[in-house]
């Protein structure tokens, strides 16, 4: 909008509502511009947060593939940083081995955990 469209839109607004209730209705319509904005910042984090989830859950199936042998850098960093989520939301006494994820060896005991995890957190919506 340019500069003569906003001023024809002042000049009917003071006509329309009067000098009185023009102060107000303008807060009111920034209040609400402002919550719509917030609600798209919401939407596009929580968006960005499901796809990021997805996006590990592929990388877990494609490891999951391979036997959890000979996986990529993208499959092993996945892998941690799944672990590492699913150690922030378990007690400190049941903490997974750290290098349980890093290792091209074969399945390590801890693996059914991080499975559990994982498949917990996306029944969860988490």
């Amino acid at each position: 909008m340019g500069f003569w469209e906003l001023l024809i839109i002042a000049v009917v607004a003071l006509l329309v509502l009067g000098p009185e209730r023009l102060p107000g209705a303008i807060r009111s319509t920034m209040k609400t511009v402002r919550s719509i904005k917030q609600f798209g910042y919401q939407m596009q984090a929580e968006l960005n947060d499901n796809l990021r989830v997805h996006e590990l859950h592929q990388k877990l199936k494609d490891a999951e593939a391979k036997g959890m042998l000979n996986l990529t850098a993208d499959e092993s960093a996945a892998l941690k940083e799944l672990t590492e989520a699913a150690n922030s939301v378990r007690p400190a006494n049941a903490q997974l081995a750290p290098d349980a994820t890093t290792s091209n060896v074969a399945t390590p005991p801890e693996q059914p955990q991080i499975e559990t995890a994982v498949k917990n957190e996306n029944k969860t919506g988490s």
